[in-house]
């Protein structure tokens, strides 16, 4: 299978395998999401970091498969599809309910292999999970539902606009907003390794105080950065996005070989 790292083996794809990477980076995508969605990270990040983007099933090529419906049934599935690719250090990076994922991803990683679990954890467009958070979007109407996707501005209008696309998209939007709609934060250890947390200026959703409250998740550092735009700031400002993830990694000083999109003159700015 195109992309995918190995033959039994739906959870991850390699779209640009690296024979001798310095790092791994795992990212996880937003509801409704497919690994898809970080193909732009491959061309932009240097060849020493090997990106492994995550495929929920429920959609594209496993749209036959049933659908996970908890975070924490998306953990188990994500640690042990990881198992054979933990030989090299590993970041994750996860974007909306892949923020979820990735940190309780790291909390596991970090119980399994103290000590040497995460080198990183990028957290985008989600307050801290320790932020109380009411919501039910997964019990909303269709139309509701879909009014609620334009609002976030990351789904194409022409989709939004084809009934028949949206017929097959909505049951997998609606699975993923139900596996963070009835996520519950359980106290437990801090993490260890570094936390980079990364938001749109003009998020209503994640407000700068749920962002700050990730800095109580872990005995590291803790970075902020806002980029201009909404939920979905990152497929405008993928390449400075990429750019802050060189320097969390410390990959900062090296360049990827692959052609990247014109660069968008944007700088991330810390939140004063």
């Amino acid at each position: 299978m195109p992309g995918s790292t190995g033959a039994d083996d739906l959870w991850l794809r390699r779209f640009r395998p690296v024979a001798d990477p310095a790092l791994r980076l795992v990212c996880l995508p937003h509801a409704g999401g497919s690994a898809s969605a970080f193909l732009p990270f491959t061309r932009l990040l240097p060849d020493s970091l090997e990106v492994l983007a995550v495929q929920y099933p429920g959609r594209q090529d496993r749209r036959l498969e049933p659908f996970v419906d908890t975070v924490d049934g998306l953990v188990a599935h994500i640690v042990a599809a990881l198992q054979p690719w933990l030989d090299r250090p590993v970041a994750l990076f996860g974007h909306s309910l892949g923020s979820l994922v990735a940190f309780e991803t790291a909390r596991h990683l970090e119980r399994q292999a103290p000590g040497a679990g995460v080198a990183h954890l990028f957290v985008s467009g989600r307050v801290a999970p320790t932020v109380a958070l009411r919501t039910a979007t997964h019990l909303l109407s269709d139309d509701k539902l879909i009014a609620r996707l334009a609002e976030l501005q990351g789904t194409d209008p022409r989709v939004l606009a084809d009934q028949e696309v949206l017929r097959l998209a909505l049951p997998a939007i609606r699975n993923d907003y139900r596996a963070a709609d009835t996520y519950t934060w359980r106290p437990g250890a801090p993490l260890a390794c570094p936390i980079t947390v990364l938001t749109g200026s003009e998020d209503p959703h994640v407000p700068a105080d749920g962002a700050r409250a990730w800095h109580r998740l872990t005995t590291g550092t803790t970075a902020f950065h806002s980029f201009p735009g909404g939920h979905f700031y990152l497929a405008e400002h993928a390449e400075a996005v990429c750019r802050t993830i060189q320097t969390g990694t410390g990959l900062a000083a090296q360049r990827s070989q692959h052609p990247a999109p014109p660069a968008v003159p944007v700088r991330p700015r810390e939140f004063s």
